[in-house]
């Protein structure tokens, strides 16, 4: 998964059954089914019809009614809580409204559980056979979070676990939905869910096991486009589908188009093939929603501004976050740690492993839009240098906190307020893109370039393509395919890195391949000179363009002068702010001014406060070291497919 506050996903032992009845209902099975939706064998499972009406999803209401056979007695029924992708318990529970349980046709009473939310308790009367459930899933505002703002006046995104529940005692893998969807008139869709039957604006999907039917979103819209993607000679089919609020965004140039071809064609030849029946990059663009990705099997969930694809830079904007996304396929979704492969929605995960899930998939998720030509060689190296510089000294969180406590404490911890430089967040991605470069570098260096981390990939994520299936992984086995690459002390290699202190940036990436990061007075093409935002390697502020503090760093100058996030700078040195102002500022210190006084805003309270500095600006960069190989060009370079 990515967000789009770093920029930017988001499975499962039924627990124990509660009940005052006498008897325990449980929901009749249907007949045994040979595959789950692709390449997993069921034995037995639960048939349960599930309706959504999304025709008022321009007013921001899903209607769900489901109905499921069922015997006397009590029964337990769960509303998803533990998302795949997201990490941390965020069913959107709360959006839930009008809950309403019928036996036969007559309405039931239903209790929350005392301890758990997430969990309905109800009692089938004596010689009830079928129960109905109907409720409104209310889509909130815009904003708020990855289960926010899935709907606007032209279009929506359906996330399925938004809109059903399920009974306890089987694995997610073991109960089967018939799901139907009601678009309002007019409105196309894209997902990688097949279709059973469609008549106008109603919609039939195939019956699908639960863990598969999560996994496979839809997005809708009055206006909809989709573009082939399936390089020349692949099998598989795959294509981009969008949604907009204006039908003018769903343009995409040929350009980018031939990109995005070519970024398929790049994952297949680094992972050694797929592991899905087609693919489906369901991208919505829209201004009135939050921005971020989330992986599936056979698709992903991204969204992006309205008119991504009608700006100049489009496959820079657009390709991190797609290839991010697709390589989730396989790491994620096709490999997975073995904590993270729950049997149903209900079980907490163990996150320890997002170092690899989400940190190596960050690696990849920015070396392969090189390779495809929706980045420059030069957009990668100013990408890498921002990151290092914000892993070392501007991030002094990393003096208390190493990188493996930040995927440990993602269930409670994942969003947080001020202060990210001292309290760390989900630092796996930045970091453990470093820590993935480094093994890289390290296997070409001991190696003299004949294998590299493409070679741990093919071994590690190929195989056959059975359809979406599901092989999990350990630490150790993480260990043991980086020995069958070439033998050297890796856990001990990883563990060092993984549960380090260290006040410096873990640069041995860098180092490793040939380069160093410096700073310099002069940003790069995406440190743009508009932009208070990397005040944070000079006096240690980082700014919004109105002036509003997102972080200060801790103990660094500007927190020295008693500047905190939340604050607001309005004057610098005597004039109101801008960020050309500040960074007149800043640069002035280079040239003999040893303080920057700022007039800040807090609680409605104006103070003045003084920052000594003579450091004048200072961004990140990457340079050769001379005399040693240059192994990083050399992984971004495109395979041969």
């Amino acid at each position: 998964m990515m967000r789009s506050v770093m920029r930017s996903a988001w499975i499962f032992l039924a627990v124990g059954v509660f009940g005052t009845g006498s008897a325990r209902a449980r929901v009749c099975p249907a007949t045994a089914r040979s595959q789950n939706g692709g390449g997993e064998t069921a034995q037995a499972g639960t048939a349960i019809t599930l309706t959504v009406d999304a025709t008022h999803a321009p007013e921001r209401i899903l209607r769900a009614r489901m109905t499921m056979a069922v015997k006397p007695g009590s029964l337990t029924l769960y509303y998803p809580k533990w998302i795949p992708g997201l990490h941390e318990p965020a069913g959107p529970i709360a959006n839930v409204a009008g809950l309403e349980f019928f036996a036969d046709g007559k309405r039931i009473p239903w209790q929350r559980d005392l301890l758990d939310v997430f969990t309905f308790h109800v009692d089938v009367p004596a010689g009830a056979t079928q129960l109905e459930v109907r409720f409104d899933y209310l889509e909130p505002n815009a904003f708020g979070g990855p289960a926010a703002g899935s709907a606007t006046d032209k279009l929506l995104d359906l996330t399925w676990n938004q809109v059903l529940l399920y009974p306890a005692g089987e694995p997610s893998k073991r109960i089967f939905y018939r799901p139907t969807l009601l678009l309002p008139e007019g409105w196309k869709f894209g997902t990688a869910l097949p279709v059973a039957a469609q008549e106008g604006d109603r919609v039939t999907f195939r019956e699908v096991a639960l863990n598969r039917l999560v996994d496979s979103p839809l997005i809708a819209g009055e206006y909809y486009r989709a573009y082939n993607l399936t390089p020349p000679g692949e099998p598989i089919h795959h294509e981009i589908d969008l949604v907009a609020d204006e039908p003018e965004a769903l343009d995409i140039s040929p350009a980018v188009q031939k990109g995005l071809t070519n970024l398929v064609a790049q994952e297949i030849a680094l992972f050694g093939g797929p592991h899905y029946r087609d693919y489906h990059f369901l991208v919505t663009l829209s201004d009135l929603m939050i921005h971020f990705g989330i992986e599936h099997h056979e698709s992903d969930d991204s969204r992006l501004p309205l008119n991504t694809f009608l700006m100049p830079n489009a496959g820079r904007e657009a390709g991190g976050l797609l290839a991010h996304e697709f390589a989730h396929s396989w790491c994620g979704k096709f490999r997975r740690p073995a904590d993270l492969s729950t049997p149903d929605f209900e079980t907490p995960m163990k996150t320890d492993l997002l170092w690899v899930y989400e940190g190596l998939t960050t690696y990849w998720g920015n070396v392969l839009p090189v390779r495809s030509g929706l980045w420059t060689t030069q957009d990668y190296h100013n990408y890498i240098a921002a990151m290092a510089a914000s892993m070392g000294p501007a991030r002094p969180g990393r003096t208390w906190r190493p990188l493996l406590d930040t995927a440990i404490a993602v269930p409670g911890m994942f969003s947080f307020g001020g202060w990210p430089n001292w309290s760390r967040g989900s630092d796996y991605y930045q970091e453990g893109n470093l820590l993935w470069l480094e093994v890289d570098a390290n296997i070409r260096q001991r190696t003299g370039g004949r294998k590299s981390l493409d070679d741990f990939c093919r071994e590690f994520f190929g195989g056959p393509n059975l359809g979406p299936q599901l092989k999990t992984y350990t630490f150790q086995d993480i260990v043991n395919a980086l020995n069958r690459v070439v033998p050297y002390p890796w856990a001990r290699f990883l563990h060092d890195r993984l549960d380090s202190t260290s006040a410096q940036a873990p640069v041995g990436g860098l180092t490793r391949s040939g380069w160093k990061l410096v700073f310099t007075s002069q940003p790069t093409s995406n440190q743009g000179s508009s932009s208070a935002a990397d005040d944070e390697y000079s006096i240690g502020l980082s700014l919004r363009p109105d002036g509003g503090v997102a972080d200060s760093i801790y103990d660094g100058p500007a927190f020295r002068a008693g500047i905190s996030p939340g604050m607001k700078v309005v004057g610098v040195n005597g004039q109101i702010f801008s960020p050309e102002i500040m960074k007149e500022a800043i640069e002035a210190t280079a040239n003999g001014a040893k303080t920057i006084d700022l007039v800040v805003e807090n609680d409605g309270y104006l103070k003045t406060c003084v920052i000594d500095y003579t450091g004048g600006l200072r961004y990140p960069h990457l340079v050769r070291i001379p005399g040693t190989p240059d192994y990083l060009d050399e992984i971004l370079k495109p395979r041969k497919p």
